[in-house]
């Protein structure tokens, strides 16, 4: 009889354990996320995936290269995609558009520009009035790149439209090339291409758009309003990924961190990794946790204002949700 007893608790447990293995195993959700261009500048989000992050929430990460603000948000508004990582200024595109389910900014992953003032020719004591008279190949018009661009210009009394010629037809893909085909004295460029290019002789650094245009939510994780609503929990899981993520970037080496994402960058050798993060660690770039403040809602209007694409003024808790945010730094 004991031995029957025995058997049963056995079972029981046995019964127990699979089937919590078997709950566990459903509780994990795949998200696909859209990011706008694959780039060591969104360093703690493949630090979130290297290190384990979002496993430990129970998310499962399909990424996918979306390429462009438009492209990206195409996909977003379309259900092609759950979350995008892009320029805040798209979802004021969107709501200006009229859309009926807004797309929410809840959790920042950079807060300052992400490109550098190249040259083709050695500049000594660079300063930003040399540009006047030159060739000027930017981003893209309407991106917070060629805006934020703009503003710097115009910070340091370089008008964009008529002391230099501004070349920003050429699509974001094919603007290092056309660079190094011979295209413009200056370019604007996002690492590593930045880097790349200066150790190749084809360029030289000489000015930080990141240091001079301040803070500004020039990165973040967004999503359409209704899933938002509709996946709470998901989204909290993402944000306390992503801020794990922060933390463990902040508190790390850029060589500890070039280690962590190199899986990502397999074509970019790792001491050029480390270079670039630690040039973006050493400018501020990587937001060290995801809320998007106020100020920094604010610093994006004037920007984009500045340039002449602020389709209307959006209040900061129109677009953007730190309830998410504050409740996972909290914790």
């Amino acid at each position: 009889m004991r031995l029957i007893k025995s058997s049963i608790v056995l079972f029981a447990t046995f019964i127990l354990i699979f089937s919590l293995a078997a709950c566990g195993k459903s509780e994990v959700q795949k998200v696909r996320v859209g990011e706008v261009t694959h780039s060591i500048f969104y360093a703690p989000q493949y630090v979130a995936l290297s290190e384990g992050f979002f496993e430990e929430e129970g998310l499962e990460i399909d990424l996918q290269g979306t390429f462009g603000g438009d492209k990206t948000m195409t996909a977003l508004l379309s259900d092609g995609i759950d979350i995008a990582l892009v320029g805040s200024e798209t979802s004021i595109y969107v709501y200006a558009q009229g859309a009926t389910d807004p797309v929410i900014n809840f959790a920042q992953l950079t807060q300052t520009d992400g490109t550098f003032l190249v040259s083709r020719e050695k500049v000594e004591n660079f300063s930003w009035d040399q540009l006047k008279g030159s060739t000027f190949l930017g981003q893209r018009k309407g991106g917070m790149p060629q805006m934020v661009g703009e503003f710097v210009l115009n910070k340091h009394g370089v008008d964009p439209q008529t002391d230099l010629e501004l070349i920003q037809n050429i699509e974001f893909a094919n603007i290092a090339n056309a660079f190094a085909s011979g295209t413009g004295d200056y370019v604007q460029l996002f690492e590593p291409t930045a880097s790349i290019f200066e150790q190749e002789g084809k360029g030289h650094i000489v000015a930080s758009f990141g240091k001079e245009s301040g803070h500004v939510p020039y990165t973040t994780f967004m999503t359409k309003e209704s899933y938002i609503k509709e996946n709470k929990e998901v989204v909290e899981k993402f944000t306390r990924a992503i801020y794990k993520a922060q933390k463990w970037v902040e508190t790390h080496s850029a060589k500890e961190v070039a280690e962590s994402i190199a899986p990502y960058f397999e074509d970019t050798p790792i001491d050029l990794i480390e270079t670039v993060v630690e040039r973006y660690k050493e400018q501020g770039s990587f937001a060290t946790d995801p809320i998007l403040d106020e100020e920094e809602w604010n610093n994006l209007q004037t920007i984009m204002d500045d340039a002449g694409e602020l389709p209307t003024d959006v209040e900061h808790g129109i677009l953007v949700n730190t309830d998410i945010a504050e409740s996972v730094i909290s914790e």
